[in-house]
């Protein structure tokens, strides 16, 4: 299984990752371990979580997600900001 995730940013950017192991990779975020763009933007809030069959799936989502403008995705994914 893996996840597509989103995250808000504290300067109210979104991110948007894929990942085998949703807490961990949570985890390594908060720490600031994560990507440089998430690091450079704590604290965030995370807001969604797709689940998919492989990591084929997700990256084909991942960059699907990614290719929406802002609002594309609040409207897409129902997000609640």
């Amino acid at each position: 299984m893996y996840y597509l995730y989103i995250l808000l940013c504290n300067d109210n950017t979104l991110y948007t990752g894929i990942t085998n192991n949703i807490e961990s990779r949570l985890e390594i975020h908060r720490l600031g371990k994560g990507s440089k763009y998430v690091r450079s933007r704590l604290p965030f809030k995370h807001i969604y979580t797709e689940e998919l069959e492989s990591k084929s799936e997700a990256l084909k989502r991942e960059i699907e997600v990614k290719n929406l403008s802002r609002e594309g995705k609040i409207k897409a994914l129902n997000l609640k900001i």
